[in-house]
């Protein structure tokens, strides 16, 4: 299991670097059209070397706690690809990484790289909220006759529809944080007050709901 304090550890990264920033008050706007008062781009992990590396490693702790030795490692395009490639390097592994779809020109690829039938991967992914991108991904793997040891992630939002969705799918999930050990690391650093504390544990309790809240208060 992922010990809480590598999750506090991550979490407290991703706020310091502003990965993942949080504002209650003024919420940001998904693709989905949904209200949301956190906004996670974990691609700026790349960007600080010290939590680079720190990522790099709690993945292959993570990776070989709960998956044993893999034979392949593999990136969702576009947020799993760099950070799945510095695992891979540092695991001495294979890498491949799938695409969203196959690409429409060439040999129609959507897995690139070497993958032999049967070989074992871990999936690695930047962010899971619903998971049907990250699952679209292990699909393909799975035509490719890859047995899919898991996925790991670095954040999940902790969505009941994710974990829904990966189980009937059949596939492992592991994050090295969560959205639970994201609150308890911003209320311990002072970056949220109790009331915005409280907002942030209704959202995750009923997301669709607090966002037609806050458009019907806001219009």
């Amino acid at each position: 299991m992922i010990t809480s304090d590598r999750a506090l550890k991550v979490a407290e990264f991703l706020l310091q670097i502003k990965a993942i920033q949080l504002s209650p008050e003024h919420p940001f706007t998904w693709a989905s059209g949904l209200k949301s008062p956190i906004y996670c781009d974990n691609r700026k992990t790349l960007s600080y070397p010290e939590v680079r590396q720190y990522i790099r490693e709690a993945f292959v702790a993570t990776i070989r706690e709960c998956y044993g030795e893999p034979e392949v490692i593999a990136g969702v395009a576009t947020g799993g690809i760099a950070i799945g490639a510095l695992v891979a390097e540092e695991m001495n592994l294979p890498f491949i990484y799938v695409r969203s779809e196959p690409k429409k020109h060439g040999l129609g690829n959507q897995v690139e790289g070497v993958l032999l039938r049967g070989q074992r991967v871990v999936v690695i992914e930047d962010l899971i909220s619903t998971g049907s991108s990250s699952l679209t991904a292990v699909a393909a793997l799975r035509e490719q006759q890859a047995d899919i040891v898991g996925m790991i992630a670095i954040f999940t939002y902790g969505f009941k529809k994710a974990v829904n969705n990966f189980s009937e799918a059949n596939c492992p999930l592991q994050t090295l944080s969560n959205y639970n050990a994201l609150l308890e690391q911003a209320v311990k650093s002072n970056y949220v007050t109790s009331a915005q504390q409280q907002a942030l544990i209704n959202w995750a309790e009923s997301p669709e709901a607090w966002s037609e809240q806050f458009l019907t208060t806001h219009s």
